[in-house]
């Protein structure tokens, strides 16, 4: 009995959607499970239930060359395997949604995030962490007791707990693309997130966000594609925005990479938003972020040839990228606004 059959075809009923006959295919589509791509149904339960199957069977995903229409439900669907959206469209309604913080596609491995045990210590630049590691690690250490990146003026804050992010083998040696940039007396917390031996792909797809007429505070909207796997290719993806009012809450970025390294995106074309303001923390009007790519907690990103829709001189959009604890980015070919480094990033190359 093919077990993972049955798994998939139990998902699918959970999801109010038919069962995938996966013993005869070699490829998963959003159809299987009862989308229709009419651009008016809502197909987000459907597409959710393709990927669970797909996940479970080891299975690609391919998506038809059809307008698949996605509500304000609370659902995201998990992406572990090789996904092509090709000539899909995609409309993601954000007007009206259960939670403005639920990504709409995950990029996940499929091991789990660890805590290490151990480290006391680790001093700048250090060639090693003191540890062994079950495999090949993204790792994140902390000094909660010691605070950095302390902001003033109109968004003053009073900083964050120091910590950086690390790229370390099983014998716990430290890349080179992510040297040990501060002295850690002490280290309070260590997690670890595995890196996957398999490059996963993910192409394609025409993407394109209805935008949200929220109150301009800082209430950011992270409804895109979230990539937290190492060892991911986004490739051939175009994102658009339309309904931008005189008014409206920010966006963290429709791509958004954290926690993950050796992570590529190329030949994809994004759309910056426009540049609200509100009040900021010193009480006076401040202009708020609000970007089409993120980049956090990541080390050795690549964005290559990747283009904007708008215009490069209009300064009534905030601009592309930000980025926060990041090591090792490049961006090569590209001509998009604004590059952000907030809470710290070494060794870019522009």
């Amino acid at each position: 009995m093919n077990t993972r059959v049955i798994l998939g075809a139990a998902i699918a009923l959970l999801m109010g959607a038919p069962a995938c006959p996966a013993s005869t295919r070699d490829h998963i589509t959003y159809e299987m499970f009862g989308a229709r791509g009419d651009g008016v149904t809502d197909d987000m339960k459907a597409i959710v239930a393709a990927h669970e199957a797909a996940n479970e069977q080891g299975l690609p995903v391919r998506v038809a060359a059809r307008t698949y229409y996605i509500g304000g439900a609370a659902l995201t669907a998990v992406v572990k395997t090789d996904t092509d959206f090709g000539e899909a469209r995609f409309i993601i309604d954000d007007r009206n949604v259960e939670d403005r913080t639920t990504d709409i596609f995950d990029i996940r491995s499929y091991m789990e995030p660890y805590e290490i045990e151990g480290m006391t210590s680790l001093a700048k630049g250090a060639a090693k962490l003191g540890v062994r590691l079950p495999c090949e690690s993204l790792v994140e250490i902390w000094n909660e007791d010691k605070r950095i990146y302390i902001r003033e003026g109109p968004n003053q804050n009073s900083g964050v707990p120091q910590r950086e992010m690390l790229v370390a083998s099983r014998s716990g040696r430290i890349s080179r693309l992510s040297e040990v940039i501060w002295q850690y007396d002490k280290v309070t917390k260590a997690k670890a997130y595995p890196i996957d031996g398999k490059t996963l792909t993910v192409r394609g797809g025409h993407f394109t966000t209805i935008a949200n007429t929220d109150e301009s505070r800082y209430t950011y909207y992270s409804r895109g594609i979230q990539i937290g796997r190492s060892r991911t290719v986004l490739e051939g993806l175009e994102h658009h925005v339309e309904g931008e009012a005189d008014h409206g809450a920010p966006y963290t970025g429709f791509i958004s990479i954290s926690h993950a390294a050796d992570v590529t995106v190329r030949d994809c074309i994004l759309t910056g938003h426009k540049t609200y303001t509100t009040i900021g923390s010193a009480g006076v009007p401040v202009s708020m972020g609000t970007y089409d790519l993120n980049i956090y907690c990541a080390v050795g990103v690549k964005v290559q040839r990747c283009t904007q829709t708008n215009d490069l001189d209009d300064r009534t959009y905030w601009g592309l990228m930000g980025s926060n604890f990041c090591k090792s980015l490049t961006f090569e070919g590209c001509r998009i606004t604004r590059f952000d480094a907030h809470q710290g990033v070494w060794n870019v190359t522009l």
